[in-house]
């Protein structure tokens, strides 16, 4: 469904999904197919208060960008050194993840090209948001965000950072991600990879 929102994108050169690991990878990984364009990953990861990791605090990527919710940490009172105890834990858990999941393929070039940056879904955004602050540094042509689902919030914060926000679902009573789909099984290491080795090796999703 989300593939059909995007046909405009269908077949044209330039054209580079990046799904959020690792949830957003089997979406995107369909999302490409249905556009015939290459798939890879942006690695991002959600800061979670110490002791309630559920609740995003904010959201690194690689490369260094950082986005905090101070309000939420002045609120929660938070000390500094807790705030960059989880952001040194996050920061190492992407590098680990860089090496898993690209092995020695460099990241795909994304100077230039429309980037359509995919997930499962989006709660509060600050995870979407960092990525799309990390990928505007790169220099892309544009950067579409695109979810099945997420709370309008978001989708207005999301806005204000990508080019364009396609939503297929912005449910009035918002509580979770997991809430709107049938089966929200955790996605594991392997699956990801296996995912990304298939998008390497099917003839439609070309890197170029």
């Amino acid at each position: 469904m989300l593939g059909a929102r995007l046909s405009q994108f269908e077949n044209r050169e330039g054209v580079l999904v990046l799904a959020l690991p690792r949830g957003g990878v089997p979406v995107g990984f369909e999302v490409a197919r249905a556009l015939h364009a290459a798939l890879d990953v942006c690695l991002v990861r959600k800061l979670g208060m110490p002791g309630q990791e559920e609740l995003a605090i904010g959201a690194i990527a690689s490369g260094g960008a950082c986005l905090l919710n101070q309000e939420m940490i002045r609120a929660l009172h938070i000390p500094p050194r807790q705030v960059e105890a989880v952001t040194q834990k996050e920061a190492q858990e992407l590098e680990r993840r860089e090496h898993l999941y690209r092995g020695n393929r460099a990241a795909l070039d994304v100077h230039g090209r429309t980037l359509i940056l995919v997930d499962d879904g989006m709660a509060t955004g600050y995870t979407m948001r960092v990525a799309t602050t990390a990928l505007r540094q790169k220099i892309p042509r544009k950067i579409i965000v695109a979810v099945p689902v997420a709370p309008s919030a978001a989708c207005r914060e999301v806005g204000r950072e990508a080019d364009s926000v396609v939503c297929l679902s912005i449910p009035p009573d918002f509580y979770a991600v997991g809430e709107w789909y049938r089966d929200f099984s955790q996605v594991g290491d392997t699956e990801v990879r296996e995912l990304l080795d298939r998008s390497q090796s099917q003839p439609g999703l070309s890197p170029c």
